[in-house]
């Protein structure tokens, strides 16, 4: 079995937990909504899956919601599939600097919309942005803007 740290080191750099905002765009460019998030990004030593994402989102009305993650690698990519969504994520080789993983989804059910996604990393591993291009029948129905800081590497603290 490959390691998955060692065949994708940059996407190994954003283990531990992430907490930051998603701004929600429509095709128009207005702001449609927008949520607090801290993500638990992790690389367990057993089990069936060597990434697993397990993501927290609170609104201001006092809404939240969890969302789990597991995923596969295989290929030079996690590959997820589970009652959400269907894709992978890759890191970019073109890239020199080692900044950038992209993402590609489908929402389960829906055929006609799909998503990219890229995480920007900085280059000190303590902040990130990502971007989403939400695409229903070819055409831009949603962007998604996302702030992140690093809290810990440490995400077995914040598991319950």
């Amino acid at each position: 079995m490959t390691n998955i740290r060692e065949a994708m080191p940059l996407l190994a750099r954003h283990e531990g937990v992430w907490e930051g905002t998603y701004s929600y765009f429509n095709a128009a460019n207005d702001k449609v909504d927008e949520h607090a998030s801290r993500l638990l990004c992790r690389f367990p030593d057993e089990g069936p899956h060597p990434y697993h994402q397990t993501n927290h989102y609170t609104w201001a009305d006092g809404r939240t919601e969890v969302r789990e993650f597991p995923a596969e690698y295989r290929d030079g990519r996690v590959w997820w599939d589970n009652e959400l969504i269907k894709g992978w994520a890759a890191e970019v080789p073109l890239d020199e600097y080692n900044r950038t993983v992209m993402l590609y989804w489908q929402r389960q059910g829906d055929p006609s919309l799909y998503l990219y996604e890229m995480i920007q990393l900085s280059d000190d591993g303590q902040n990130r942005c990502r971007t989403w291009h939400w695409i229903r029948n070819g055409l831009l129905e949603t962007r998604t803007a996302i702030q992140e800081k690093l809290v810990t590497r440490d995400w077995r603290s914040f598991e319950g």
